[in-house]
């Protein structure tokens, strides 16, 4: 026990207990509901206003790059994004974990987080390529070529907005491919291709052009391709949302498409 008398230890206490109230006021002042009209908007304290995105791994090489060019423009905003398969994001949200926005490869997903979103709006489309080894070694030219058994094919699993295009894309050319493997999101299928582990898989186009050096494409022609959307929104939780929301709408401009359109996406 300590031998300082009664009033000093009071005297310190309050001290420290001053201390740290000075100290979560200056950690906390981004936590008040923002009420600006753009993505710009300063939190009480004058300080960074930091918004958390959720997106899908399809996204992770072309959104840091679209939000350095919105933070130059607004300088007193911070985005900090959090990548995963469409489906996982989902569950996050639905298990209240803290973010602001949510940026999902399908509708679907987004539908069913509509009692958690504000307004969905589409900020780009994407298209499914066949992924290869490098050099195309096992000669896959069309989407029947991954029936063969000779082959090794890798998918994602059908929850994974990809899966559910490669597989809409499979069933309507009345294909049957069974993968060696279903992977979490579109990513894991491209590294799968990248490693050799896997002779061909279905990704999006502009997962396929990370990899240029690593993997090679085959076209699926448009009448027998899946176009996917990509939603975003606010998440109801946000205490930031018009600052989010601004974001979002920003996404739709020229300047944005222009970011996403030179990564392979094409505009909503």
């Amino acid at each position: 026990m300590s031998t300082l008398p009664r009033h000093r230890r009071t005297t310190a206490v309050a001290a420290l207990t001053a201390a740290l109230l000075v100290s979560l006021a200056a950690c906390g002042g981004n936590d008040s509901k923002d009420s600006g009209s753009n993505g710009g908007t300063k939190a009480a304290s004058g300080g960074t206003t930091k918004l958390t995105v959720l997106a899908a791994s399809s996204l992770t090489d072309v959104l840091p790059k679209a939000a350095e060019t919105y933070e130059k423009q607004h300088p007193n905003t911070k985005i900090i994004f959090s990548f995963a398969g469409s489906q996982a994001l989902a569950a996050q949200v639905r298990q209240g974990a803290p973010a602001d926005g949510i940026l999902t490869a399908d509708t679907k997903t987004m539908d069913g987080l509509k009692s958690q979103t504000g307004k969905q709006t589409i900020v780009a489309k994407n298209r499914l390529v066949i992924a290869t080894g490098k050099g195309n070694p096992k000669k896959v030219s069309a989407l029947k070529d991954l029936t063969s058994s000779k082959l090794k094919v890798v998918l994602a699993a059908p929850a994974v907005p990809v899966g559910n295009y490669s597989r809409e894309v499979l069933d309507a050319q009345h294909l049957t491919v069974k993968p060696v493997s279903e992977e979490p999101n579109v990513r894991a299928v491209l590294s799968k291709v990248e490693l050799g582990e896997a002779d061909a898989g279905i990704v999006y186009k502009t997962d396929a052009a990370t990899a240029p050096d690593k993997v090679d494409t085959v076209k699926i022609p448009d009448d027998q391709n899946r176009i996917a959307s990509y939603p975003a929104a606010t998440l109801k939780d946000s205490h930031h949302a018009a600052a989010t929301a601004a974001f979002i709408q920003w996404l739709t401009t020229p300047q944005a498409q222009k970011i996403l359109t030179a990564a392979g996406f094409q505009s909503p």
